[in-house]
């Protein structure tokens, strides 16, 4: 199995710098080749291969660019294997055409495939032209270092994120029935509400945070561009920022690991994230829970552990059907959180009753979408 493991590092100045111009140099590098392929395409209507651009690279950029030379090769290269990866995401899987790299974006990042070594009992890495780096290596870890990922946050704090090929087989997929199956039901007042009755609260990490936020952003707004002022206050608005992204993912990397600890497969309902996201009444409070990387965590999560995700349609609806009986409540609004079935005279909690619809249609093998 492959598995990431990202640590801070804490390099010196003088590292910092040359961390730096291998930002330039792969960001440079970057945009060269994205440019080249559009250039070409546009010319003559075929693509260029990331081998073509290679050779062009070593025997002509370098040599016109020599402050090319201060950057690691590999990372270099590694560059040209990003934008070619890029293109292959974009006309397979239909995402957003590549864009250019900005040198003023605070997030900066660089690969290196190769030639750097770990040591857990000095807490450093060896990182090829910038040295011994002084590392909080948390984790320890064992098998074939992969591609390292040296990246700045906006914070401008430095990680390493290390690629580890473990030697380990993925296990196979647990059995599981009706009595280890949960459902989840993701939502806004809840953040998951659990078909065994357990509401999982929200914790709203952003709008408790809102009114700071407000004020951090009207001391930017006010402070004159260009100036140190303004940059201090760009970096008190970064932290804030930063830190509700870090609460948020400690929070879901703790619930999703406690599913998947205690359930054999989690059933889940396809939600049209972006779609409902147009709501300008909900957009914030539906960013702010991050449903999304919620439900990647479940995923990878459950990869590891040899359990099963289980979806069910985007269309089925689970909030309108009585559990009990399968009465369909047509007249059902988002006002109400709490229904009796006319037919069976049950009294549903609206999100309760979904969660036990989800499980129970994700088990019907003609909803069946195993993950």
């Amino acid at each position: 199995m492959l598995k990431a493991y990202k640590f801070r590092i804490y390099p010196t100045k003088k590292q910092e710098e040359i961390i730096k111009v291998h930002f330039g140099a792969c960001r440079f590098v970057y945009n060269w080749a994205l440019e080249q392929k559009i250039k070409t395409y546009e010319q003559t209507k075929e693509s260029i291969s990331r081998f073509d651009l290679q050779r062009i690279l070593v025997h002509e950029v370098k040599h016109s660019n020599e402050w090319l030379k201060e950057a690691n090769s590999q990372a270099l290269l590694a560059s040209l294997v990003n934008v070619e990866s890029a293109f292959t995401k974009f006309f397979r899987e239909k995402t957003g055409f590549p864009k250019f790299k900005s040198k003023k974006n605070p997030v900066q990042s660089y690969q290196m495939p190769q030639h750097y070594s770990v040591d857990f009992e000095k807490q450093i890495i060896k990182i090829p032209k910038i040295g011994e780096v002084k590392t909080i290596l948390h984790r320890r870890f064992e098998g074939k270092l992969k591609t390292a990922t040296i990246s700045r946050t906006c914070t401008e704090k430095y990680y390493i994120s290390i690629l580890v090929e473990d030697g380990k087989q993925i296990p196979n997929k647990q059995n599981f029935s009706e009595s280890t199956t949960i459902g989840i039901d993701i939502g806004i007042k809840d953040f998951a509400v659990l078909s065994n009755g357990e509401k999982v609260e929200n914790p709203k990490y952003l709008k408790n945070s809102l009114q700071r936020l407000k004020v951090l952003q009207k001391r930017v707004s006010r402070k004159q561009k260009g100036s140190q002022n303004r940059a201090k206050a760009k970096q008190r608005l970064a932290s804030l920022h930063d830190k509700i992204a870090n609460q948020r993912n400690d929070f879901q990397n703790k619930l999703s690991f406690r599913l998947i600890s205690e359930n054999q497969a989690i059933a889940l309902e396809t939600l049209n994230v972006k779609g409902m996201l147009k709501n300008h009444c909900l957009a914030q409070s539906i960013s702010d829970a991050g449903w999304c990387s919620f439900v990647t965590k479940l995923e990878y999560k459950a990869e590891w552990f040899g359990k099963t995700i289980l979806r069910i349609g985007q269309f089925e609806p689970s909030t309108r059907i009585c559990n009990v009986c399968g009465y369909y409540n047509g007249k059902l609004t988002l006002a109400d959180r709490d229904w009796t079935c006319p037919d069976c005279k049950t009294k549903h909690d609206r999100d309760i009753n979904a969660a036990i619809n989800i499980k129970k249609f994700s088990i019907q093998e003609q909803n069946l979408i195993i993950i």
